[in-house]
């Protein structure tokens, strides 16, 4: 992300997508980053990275303050990245895992000393974490209400996992999850749920520990659902699938904020979690999306999925209604209600001819930033 700027008591929202490079010509994945990189940068500059495997690349917004101005500037380096990539004969997809073989060239790691050392250290790993997420930073520059913050919003982060869940295939096959790419993250030792702490102190030595003792190469593999981030002043929630519809993004991103407004908040309640209800939680998520039960890490039922989106945008419906969000906000989830996460939407192109390529089709961006399953009808 863009570095932040926000002015004092503003908060600002910001978003890093991951894609898979694609190729025109057969579908498969098409290892080009130091290609694409080069068009790509020429337009949108620092905002193009390039990403663990060689047929991946991130785009990160600006920091924005409404979300007219986010929506806008993700449209646009979609944009952006489909015209760079169209040049070097790629599509770009949007989807948390790659629905069709990923082979060996899309396991290739991108020349990097950095993602070299961690193939060395990790072999399979590694190569297989070929996988696309979706992470919101959200202003929070007080290091000790940030981190009292990340410990109180960690309550609602499977519940946007579900909102956001669009990778059910892997290696040709319907896995049964509606976010595979959750599964797949989780066999890294630092990624998932994260326990509470009493300060950015605490969290920081943890972090040390870890990377003292071999487990992390550096900070950056704190690969938590959310965790402070150390470059910019702000909280990154990173529990999402990357989502072929922009508009899901853009809602994902208001609930984001508005869960870091509300837990910031003097009355907000910080709640004890027990880490095996968290973990099952998200487990939860990552196997149901919106369809069925969730689990509430909080009392340890299992509540429909509507219900457990309701109790979320009850929380958040202060801060959304005063920023003049709420209206838009619930009609978006109303409408992933109707038509389906990216998930089901994924689902409903392959059983119209049970042909992964009609899946890869539904999810690749057009000219406009914008993928055909945005479009579909009603979920099955």
């Amino acid at each position: 992300m863009a570095e932040q700027r926000a002015e004092p008591g503003e908060i600002l929202v910001g978003v890093e997508e991951e894609f898979f490079l694609v190729e025109h010509a057969t579908g498969e994945l098409a290892p080009r980053i130091s290609a694409v990189l080069q068009p790509a940068e020429a337009m949108a500059g620092d905002q193009a990275q390039a990403e663990l495997h060689r047929a991946q690349i991130e785009l990160a917004s600006n920091p924005c303050d409404t979300l007219d101005a986010l929506r806008s500037d993700l449209l646009g380096l979609r944009q952006t990245m489909v015209a760079a990539a169209t040049t070097k004969r790629c599509s770009v997809v949007a989807s948390g895992t790659y629905p069709g073989k990923m082979g060996g060239a899309g396991r290739l790691i991108t020349p990097d000393d950095r993602y070299e050392a961690m193939e060395r250290e990790n072999q399979i790993l590694v190569r297989e974490q070929v996988i696309c997420g979706c992470h919101i930073h959200v202003t929070a520059p007080d290091p000790t209400n940030r981190i009292r913050t990340m410990n109180a919003i960690r309550r609602w982060l499977p519940t946007l996992l579900a909102l956001s869940s669009n990778s059910p295939f892997w290696e040709e096959e319907d896995t049964g999850f509606a976010s595979f790419r959750t599964e797949v993250w989780a066999r890294w030792p630092t990624a998932g749920p994260i326990g509470a702490f009493s300060s950015e102190d605490e969290y920081d030595e943890l972090v040390r520990q870890l990377i003292d003792a071999g487990v992390m190469l550096d900070e950056a593999m704190a690969y938590w659902d959310v965790r402070p981030s150390k470059r910019f002043p702000t909280l990154e929630i990173r529990t999402a699938d990357v989502m072929a519809d922009v508009e899901t993004a853009v809602t994902l991103a208001a609930l984001a904020r508005a869960l870091v407004e509300r837990c910031t908040s003097s009355e907000a309640t910080e709640i004890s979690l027990r880490p095996e209800l968290l973990k099952a939680a998200t487990w939860r998520a990552a196997v149901s999306g919106l369809e069925g039960t969730l689990l509430d890490p909080a009392s340890g039922r299992a509540v429909p999925a509507r219900q457990a989106v309701d109790e979320l945008l009850r929380e958040v419906a202060e801060p959304l209604d005063a920023r003049g969000e709420l209206e838009q906000v619930s009609a978006s989830i109303d409408a992933l209600f109707e038509h389906g996460t990216g998930a089901a939407r994924q689902r409903v192109a392959f059983e119209r001819h049970h042909r992964l390529d009609e899946v890869i089709e539904s999810c690749t961006l057009g000219a406009d930033g914008t993928a055909p399953s945005s479009a579909l009808e009603p979920a099955l």
